[in-house]
C-alpha cells in the first residue's frame, strides 16, 4: 500500500436482526489466500475502485452496525467503497419482511427461528463473483479457493495491505490470456477467457442494477456456462431475491428429505434466494453429522 493511503473509519448501518456469524463462516469459506481473509469476527479483502485499489477490514460481531476501516489509494473512491460493502453483506435488506415470509412456510419455520436475519452473500464487483463461479464448476469449495489463489498471484495486481497480497484480476487483465496458459480444464478456461472479453467489450453487464434476465442471457450464450452458473451469478452478483436454482443436486436433495416439492417453493416470493440460502445450510448440517443426503 502507497504511503500516502487515505484511511477512513466506517459505521455500515443495517436492519436488525443480523446474521454475522453465518456471512463470516460464508466468506471464510470461499476467502481466496492473498485477496482475502478472516480472523476472529473481521473480513479483509482488497478491493478495486474507480481511481485505484484498496482494502476493506470490517467486523462483522455488531447488532445494529458493520465497522469497518478503508485504505483507499484514493480518497474519491471512498462512497463505492461503502457502497460495495454494503453490497456484500446485503445490508439494504429488511430481514423482518423476509423471515415473516419463510416462517410462514412450517418447514423453513425452524431454521427462521434459529438464524433469524439470515443475509445473501453479495458481492464487491460483479465480474469478480461471475468469473469466481466459473472456476467453481465441478470443483470443490476447497479446490476452487486454490485455483483462484493461483490466479490472482499470477495475474492480479500486486498490493501489500496488512497482509493481503493481490487483487483481483479485471476483465482487462484476463482478457488477453490464452486459455491454454490458466491452470485450469480446458474448457472453464475457454469460459472464463470469454467471460472477461464479454464483460470488458460492454456486451455483457454485470453491475448493480443490471437485468437479470439480460445478464442470464448473456452469460448461458457464453461456452461453458450454463443455467446453474447464470442463476447463482445473478442471485450473488446482481442480488436477485428471487432465485431458486436449478440443477442444484444439493438443493433438491435437502427439499426431498423435508419433503418440499418445487411448487410450493412459489409460497417463498419474492425471498427464494433467502430459502436457498436456508437450505444449503441445512444441507452441510446434515453432512456434519455424518448422514448422507
Amino acid at each position: 500500500m502507497p504511503t500516502d493511503v487515505t484511511t477512513r473509519e466506517v459505521r455500515l448501518p443495517l436492519r436488525p436482526p443480523f446474521d454475522g456469524p453465518g456471512l463470516l463462516s460464508f466468506l471464510d469459506d470461499h476467502a481466496i489466500p492473498g485477496l482475502e481473509r478472516v480472523e476472529g469476527s473481521r473480513f479483509s479483502r482488497v478491493l478495486t475502485l474507480d481511481h485505484g485499489l484498496g482494502s476493506v477490514t470490517l467486523d462483522l460481531g455488531g447488532r445494529d452496525a458493520v465497522d469497518g476501516v478503508l485504505l483507499l489509494q484514493d480518497p474519491r473512491d471512498e462512497a463505492l467503497a461503502v457502497a460495495r460493502c454494503r453490497s456484500l453483506l446485503d445490508l439494504d435488506t429488511d430481514p423482518q419482511e423476509v423471515d415473516a415470509v419463510l416462517a410462514a412456510d412450517p418447514a423453513l419455520a425452524p431454521f427462521v427461528a434459529q438464524v433469524p436475519g439470515l443475509r445473501l452473500p453479495g458481492t464487491v464487483d460483479g465480474f469478480e463473483t461471475a468469473a469466481r463461479t466459473v472456476l467453481g464448476q465441478q470443483v470443490s469449495v476447497s479446490g476452487a479457493r486454490t485455483v483462484g489463489g493461483r490466479i490472482v498471484r499470477a495475474l492480479g495486481t500486486p498490493h501489500d495491505a496488512d497482509g493481503l497480497t493481490h487483487a483481483f484480476p479485471t476483465p482487462a487483465q484476463l482478457a488477453p490470456v490464452d486459455p491454454e496458459d490458466l491452470p485450469l480444464p480446458r474448457q472453464r478456461g475457454r469460459a472464463l477467457v470469454a467471460l472477461s472479453r464479454a464483460v470488458d467489450d460492454g456486451s455483457l453487464d454485470l453491475d448493480p442494477g443490471a437485468d437479470p434476465v439480460e445478464v442470464r442471457a448473456g452469460l448461458v450464450a457464453l461456452p461453458g456456462i450454463g443455467p446453474w452458473t447464470a442463476d447463482y451469478v445473478a442471485m450473488r452478483a446482481l442480488g436477485d431475491p428471487d432465485v431458486l436454482l436449478g440443477g442444484d443436486l444439493v438443493l433438491d436433495r435437502v427439499m426431498a428429505r423435508l419433503g418440499i416439492e418445487r411448487p410450493r417453493a412459489d409460497a417463498w416470493r419474492p425471498w427464494r434466494s433467502y430459502a436457498v440460502v436456508h437450505l444449503w445450510r441445512e444441507a452441510r448440517r446434515i453432512q456434519a453429522t455424518g448422514e448422507r443426503l
